[in-house]
Formats: C-alpha cells, structure tokens, sequence
C-alpha cells in the first residue's frame, strides 16, 4: 500500500502542496526524500531523512498534516516514523475516529510571499502597486482585483502578500486566502454533509477572499454556480476579491458570461516575465534571504540567462545549483553552475529547432522510454505512470515546437489548453527536485536532438 499511494497523483500533490508551504530550499533539504510507510486509508505515516522524524514531526508536523489534508482528505491524520511511531500512530488513529463529520479548512498563508519579498520590475510594477492599495484598504479600490500571467509568475505570491500585510496591520479583517481546488473540495464536502450554512459562513462573511487559479471553475458547473453567488455575496456588501488566473477573463470561454463579466469589472492587471536585471535581483533576495553564499556573482548572471520566462523555475535553479554545492562540496561557482544548468537549460542554440520536431515524434520517444505505446501517451488513462509520461510529452511539446497550447492539446487526445499548462507546471516543479526525472528529461531532449541531426545531415 505504501508504494501504491506513492504513485497516486495525490502524493505527488502533497509534495506539491508542502514545497509550496516550506519553500523550495527547506524542502530541498528536508522532504525532497519524504516517503510513505504505512497508509491505511485515515492514517498516512511517513519517513524522511533517518533521525531527523522527531525532529520534524515537532517542527513541521502540522504543516505536513495540512498538506496530507488538502490532497488526501480532511479526516487524514499524519505521523512520522520513528522511536515514538506506534504511539503516535495509535493516537491519531484514536483521534481519527473522532473526525468522520467534514470539516472546512483554514488555508493559512505563506509567511515567507510578503511585499518585502517581492521583487519589482516593469512586467509586474502595476499589479503589485494594485495589490498593495488593495491591502491598505480592502473594498475601497480595484475590487476586484484580477491578476494574470503565465504560470510561476508571481500571482500567489502577491495573494499571500495582501493576506500577510492585513494580518500585521489590520488583524481585526477577515481574510480568506484559497484555491479553485480547495473550494471545490469544500463545497463537495459541504453538500455530502448537508453543512452548506457552514461553507457560506466561511467564505461569505470575510473582508477579504483571495481566490488561486479561477480558470479551474470552467466546466465545474455546480461549483461555478455557488462561486458566482459567493461573488455576488461579498461584492454587493463592499467585500474585497483578488482573483488569479493564467488567462484574461475574456478567454474563461466556458465560463458563463454573467460570471466573466464580473470578473473583469474591476482591474484587470498583467504579470509579464521579469528581464535580466529583474530575475538577477530576484535570485540576489533568494540569496540573501535563505543566507547562501555564492563565491561568484556572475553565477546569479548566468542562471538569469538560462531560464527567462518562470519565477518559480529561475528560483528553483539556484536550488538546484546549492543543493549539488552542498553534496559534492564543489565551490559555488560559475563552473559549478554551468554543469548544473546544462543538464535542464541548454544554452541558446543547443535546444531542438521548433520546425524539425513534431509531436509525433516526441510522442513516440516519451512512449518507448517509458515502455508504453503511442496510444497509452494520447489515452485517457490515469494510470500513474501513463499520466507521468503523458505529462512529459506534453511539456517536451511546449519546449521544442512552435505549437500553441491548444494545437498541443489537440495532439494529445483533444485536452484542452488548463490540461496543458498543468502538465507543463507538473515537469517543471518535479524536474526540479528529482534528479530521476530530471535526468530522464534531459536523456529525450537529447535523444530528440540527435534525431533531429540525423534527418538534417
């Protein structure tokens, strides 16, 4: 049983989700190994790192059990393993019994995603000035606030910096911090357990809701349809709402307009990816704030050349770089930086051009290194390893052709264009903290590039 919640997608949203609480470092060094021992249904027992469970079992284990939570149920109890195991475990199975009813959660917000923390820059200096006025005085401008990017962009992290700055300087407002998922979730439960007063005090009595990736309510039709009175609820009293989403309200095609509508009556604002001096001042506060020590300035440099497009991904690179400094005890240099970023950011030139790649043959070389067929890769299946694969084929599309989002998910049995932005941001997070997968990335691109030297010569 262990290893079969291992390859469910809810594990790997756990680890997701408790990245995204901890940070990239902390879980870098903490939970990048986070295993399960035992699962049983109501009971998830796990290990990380041998004789570090009790110690973060006492700092961490909340923030675990949270996240457990969120992908696995809000029965779900956690405990580490360890010395202290099977007390543990028989008195969270004991407590366990005790919480059958559903119970809406709390969302709490990341403490490290301030203003302080963000760094600005052309592409995004009208959203964070929108968000901050938002935070100094909910209801009274931009209601609601809509903000838009591609993934990794900073979206959240301005969500989570309204919700910081109102609990420092104005406790007494209420504020909300979710995602379409949790809501979702909550709604479900909320219906099941005939607690649908609950769920509407939850989130209709607050001063402040900030709501993650909106654009997951399309074609959820009885969540959309709460969600546009929960909208109604709170604007109509002079409550505030900040929204995200990957698309501009407009393109919520399935969306009803009466919804759409609303969501683009306030302001609409724009996160575009930062440029060079933006992303080496990001990485530069990253240093600073996780306390690393580069030997080479120019390090920050380069990692601002590979990766161009991403926060999340440029951040995640440094790392990447530290976590291979602090196990081989190389210097932190511009050499040891070069042999990571090589391996998942080629420099310019070195990736596959667009024209000579179709997605057939991506398609094909992610079917034979994972030992399925074509058909598996553009299926319907769920199996865990044919979405991994498919999620890579999906990604490898992205990079290496000309293909819009939709014409890709029109490749891959007619997904649409959230499914692809998804499976793209899947990669991307596991590629950065598994060097498995990495490693098996970086082996196609070749193999795709090889392929593509041949049918040149």
């Amino acid at each position: 049983m262990p290893l079969a919640l291992e390859l469910t997608p809810a594990w790997q949203d756990l680890k997701n989700k408790l990245r995204s609480e901890v940070g990239d470092s902390v879980y870098a060094v903490w939970f990048s190994c986070l295993s399960v021992c035992s699962w049983d249904g109501a009971i998830l027992v796990v290990a990380s790192k041998p004789g570090t469970e009790r110690f973060l079992s006492e700092r961490f284990g909340r923030t675990v059990e949270r996240c457990a939570q969120a992908a696995l149920g809000d029965h779900v109890r956690v405990a580490f393993e360890g010395e202290a195991a099977a007390d543990a475990h028989k008195a969270l199975r004991d407590a366990g019994r005790h919480h059958a009813d559903p119970v809406l959660r709390d969302q709490p917000f990341v403490p490290r995603y301030t203003f302080d923390q963000f760094i600005i820059g052309d592409g995004n200096r009208l959203a964070h000035a929108a968000a901050l006025a938002v935070a100094e005085a909910p209801g009274a401008a931009y209601n609601p606030l809509f903000l838009h990017s591609s993934p990794g962009l900073g979206k959240t992290h301005l969500l989570h910096a309204i919700g910081n700055y109102l609990a420092a300087y104005e406790p007494a407002t209420t504020v909300r911090y979710t995602t379409v998922e949790a809501f979702t979730n909550d709604f479900l439960a909320a219906l099941h357990g005939r607690a649908l007063d609950q769920f509407k005090e939850l989130y209709r009595t607050v001063d402040v809701l900030l709501i993650d990736d909106i654009q997951f309510l399309e074609n959820k039709l009885k969540t959309e349809e709460e969600f546009f009175h929960t909208f109604n609820a709170l604007y109509d009293s002079g409550r505030q709402l900040v929204l995200t989403c990957d698309r501009l309200p407009v393109q919520l095609v399935d969306l009803e307009q009466r919804l759409r509508e609303r969501l683009e009556a306030g302001l609409v604002a724009h996160l575009a990816a930062p440029d060079q001096a933006t992303r080496v001042a990001i990485l530069r506060k990253r240093a600073e704030i996780d306390a690393i020590e580069v030997q080479e300035p120019e390090v920050f440099e380069l990692i601002a050349e590979r990766v161009t497009d991403n926060v999340r991904l440029l951040e995640g690179a440094l790392i990447r770089i530290v976590a291979h400094h602090s196990l081989t005890g190389r210097p932190l240099d511009l050499g040891l930086a070069r042999d990571v970023l090589d391996e998942l950011y080629p420099p310019v030139g070195v990736h596959i051009g667009a024209q000579h790649t179709s997605p057939k043959q991506i398609i094909g070389a992610v079917a034979q290194s994972f030992s399925l067929s074509a058909d598996d890769i553009v299926s319907s299946s769920r199996r865990a390893k044919v979405s991994w694969a498919r999620q890579v084929a999906i990604h490898l599309c992205r990079e290496l052709t000309d293909l819009s989002l939709d014409q890709i998910g029109r490749n891959f049995g007619g997904r649409n264009h959230a499914t692809v932005l998804h499976a793209c941001k899947r990669v991307q997070e596991r590629i950065i903290v598994n060097s498995d997968d990495a490693q098996t990335v970086d082996v196609l691109v070749r193999q795709l590039a090889g392929h593509q030297a041949d049918g040149d010569s």
